[in-house]
């Protein structure tokens, strides 16, 4: 046990060969096969880390080599479709929520995918639900990745007070959308969902669309239809909350046949698109509001049209909008 947490010390130092090393000379496994494991301890750490707790911006956090092995897990894969102006500020709808957010948290609060060298001068802020921050250990955690609250005060800090270059990653869908994903479904709940948009328009921040294919295939969730007692107990702790509870499972830790709570290693790429240029309106009005919305909508399934079939879905897949 002693030598495991070693390791496990070790990887978060970024000596992940020296580690591989020492566990095939213990263990007799093959290289193969230790990878595979450290892949699924970089995951558990942060499944159990989502699950039950709920610093500041470390560059060495954010290039911890237990990212490496998560990414490699899945896969998980950043596409860069265009450039970003550093002289900018940003917002970026990330699309779906899935369970965990799994792509969102990997491409965007770490290094494991090259996001600072795919976007040079592009500092991405992923924003979260602010009762994480509540706990002093975890709110530090989460800090050193570069995730901040999703408030107002926190966004408006970023984009007024932090210069230009910044990024901000809401996962707009939130708890609501989590209730429908599933695997083979790709749907977004976005419709209703302007605030983000206002914001934008507040401080003059380009929109960009962000769809992660393959982040609802992750899990196999029990989906309750609208108007059951199930889907009474989600949206009641929703609205109070803040959060969805969902019944779902992924894989066993020791094998990927039973049921457990590791996600199942399915490929996740998330792809970057085109930035959607916005005026800074101090007061944007309705109109104005739904007007830069609808050109965000129509962006992201524009996004998701000419990606799909890339990514292992049919051309005649249609994105739902909710």
């Amino acid at each position: 046990m002693k030598t495991i947490i070693a390791a496990y010390s070790g990887v978060l130092r970024g000596t992940g060969s020296s580690i591989l090393s020492a566990l095939q000379d213990l263990f007799w496994l093959s290289k193969s096969k230790v990878e595979k494991q450290l892949q699924i301890i970089s995951v558990l750490q942060w499944v159990l880390t989502f699950l039950i707790m709920g610093g500041r911006r470390s560059q060495w956090v954010r290039n911890w080599a237990i990212w490496r092995y998560f990414r490699d897990y899945f896969p998980i894969r950043l596409v860069k479709t265009h450039n970003l102006l550093t002289t900018r500020n940003y917002i970026f709808g990330y699309h779906p929520h899935g369970i965990m957010g799994l792509g969102a948290f990997c491409n965007f609060s770490t290094e494991a995918t090259g996001v600072g060298q795919k976007f040079p001068g592009i500092r991405p802020y992923l924003a979260t639900l602010a009762g994480n921050f509540r706990m002093p250990i975890l709110r530090d955690y989460l800090m050193s990745g570069g995730i901040c609250p999703v408030n107002r005060d926190s966004i408006d800090y970023i984009l007024s007070k932090n210069g230009s270059g910044n990024a901000i990653i809401i996962v707009v869908g939130g708890a609501a959308e989590s209730l429908n994903c599933t695997p083979g479904k790709n749907s977004v709940t976005l419709k209703n969902r302007k605030g983000f948009v206002k914001l934008a328009l507040q401080h003059g921040a380009d929109l960009v669309p962000v769809y992660s294919f393959g982040e609802n295939e992750v899990y196999k969730q029990v989906i309750f239809e609208e108007g059951s007692w199930g889907r009474w107990v989600q949206k009641t702790f929703q609205k109070h909350i803040g959060f969805a509870p969902c019944i779902f499972h992924g894989r066993g830790l020791f094998s990927p046949n039973t049921w457990g709570l590791l996600p199942y290693s399915k490929p996740i790429t998330t792809v970057v698109g085109e930035p959607i240029t916005i005026p800074k309106i101090d007061n944007p009005s309705q109109r104005e509001v739904d007007f830069y919305h609808s050109m965000y909508v129509n962006s992201l399934i524009k996004l998701f049209d000419k990606y799909k079939s890339k990514f292992g879905l049919p051309e005649t897949e249609v994105l739902e909008v909710n």
